[in-house]
């Protein structure tokens, strides 16, 4: 267990949150150094060292945070992690949308990438949302799918049209996906993760974490985690549904050009009450995958506890790990 500092208790949860896990301290400074050098006439492509959000919608209380990594801060350089939340919709009819994105390594104009990556999603969804939210409620996890696909391929295709448009080739102006959409209804749990690229989906429930990322072999055809119907149950009591590889229908949405290199990932499942759902870059899916002392910091922090204050959440989603010094971005989901 790595060295502690006591921390403002602004969401309830005792303890105390340690400045690291692991066999020993990380290389870089545990505080940002240099700035990324500016444009004066881009300013506004700037992107801030720490984004932190959240809200509270239905049954769930929501918190989001993307912070540069120890190696940006270290070297001055802009935070290739993107963070979108977004509310579509009032009432019972509200969809929440969080999306995530990381610019590929070492690559120009990385974080606009993700940012844009961010951007395009959020609008397509927005502007899809009331029909989004009607199968979420309705459980039309077809249609969800081949929308939420083809809504993700239009909007990497437009990445690689700007790349071209730069005279990049694609594979330099691109970004992983990760988004989650959060239905206001407090009649609905269902919870709706889809994506393209590196992160993780994780669940804390009953003081145990389980990695539900949808793995390549779920996306041939295995059972994933959804609804559905026929339904079967799984050990944990979620509703099963086969997906047999069979050609999805044109999109309800809108058209799709061709699809992302990379597979496209989906899962729908239901929550249960005293559930955490957190859904995070590769930043902090590795460490928490590489370091069981990490798991078990948040398990300590999240479990049972109520949802943390935005500070709190802050603090536990960036203790460091020595080895992982990557930007870490994270949203969280708390089941009432």
């Amino acid at each position: 267990m790595g060295a502690a500092e006591e921390t403002p208790d602004a969401g309830g949860i005792p303890g105390r949150v340690p400045a690291y896990v692991g066999d020993g301290p990380p290389t870089y400074e545990a505080e940002p150094t240099g700035l990324p050098v500016a444009d004066p006439d881009a300013l506004g492509e700037l992107v801030a060292d720490t984004v932190l959000d959240g809200a509270r919608y239905g049954t769930s209380t929501l918190r989001a945070a993307s912070v540069r990594g120890d190696s940006a801060r270290f070297r001055g350089e802009p935070r290739r992690d993107a963070l979108l939340t977004a509310r579509f919709g009032t009432g019972d009819d509200t969809l929440v949308l969080v999306a995530m994105a990381t610019g590929a390594r070492a690559t120009p104009g990385a974080h606009q990438a993700a940012a844009d990556a961010c951007a395009w999603i959020g609008r397509a969804v927005g502007r899809s949302h009331a029909r989004l939210a009607q199968d979420i409620r309705a459980a039309r996890r077809g249609d969800l799918k081949s929308g939420l696909h083809r809504l993700t391929d239009r909007s990497l295709g437009k990445l690689r049209a700007r790349a071209a448009e730069l005279g990049l080739e694609p594979d330099e102006y691109t970004a992983s996906l990760r988004c989650l959409l959060l239905p206001a209804d407090p009649e609905c749990r269902t919870r709706v993760f889809f994506g393209v690229g590196a992160g993780g989906l994780f669940r804390l429930r009953g003081g145990d974490w389980q990695d539900i990322e949808p793995r390549v072999a779920d996306l041939a055809g295995e059972p994933v985690v959804g609804f559905g119907s026929p339904p079967a149950e799984s050990p944990d009591g979620d509703r099963l549904t086969m997906d047999l590889g069979i050609t999805t229908p044109p999109s309800p949405y809108e058209p799709a050009p061709t699809p992302p290199r990379d597979p496209f990932r989906f899962r729908a499942s239901v929550a249960r009450p005293g559930d955490t759902l957190l859904l995070c870059s590769g930043g902090l899916a590795e460490p928490l995958r590489g370091e069981p002392e990490l798991a078990r910091h948040l398990t300590r922090r999240w479990a049972g506890g109520g949802p943390p204050g935005l500070a709190a959440f802050l603090a536990d989603t960036q203790v460091r790990v020595k080895g992982y010094a990557d930007d870490r971005t994270a949203a969280a989901v708390w089941e009432a």
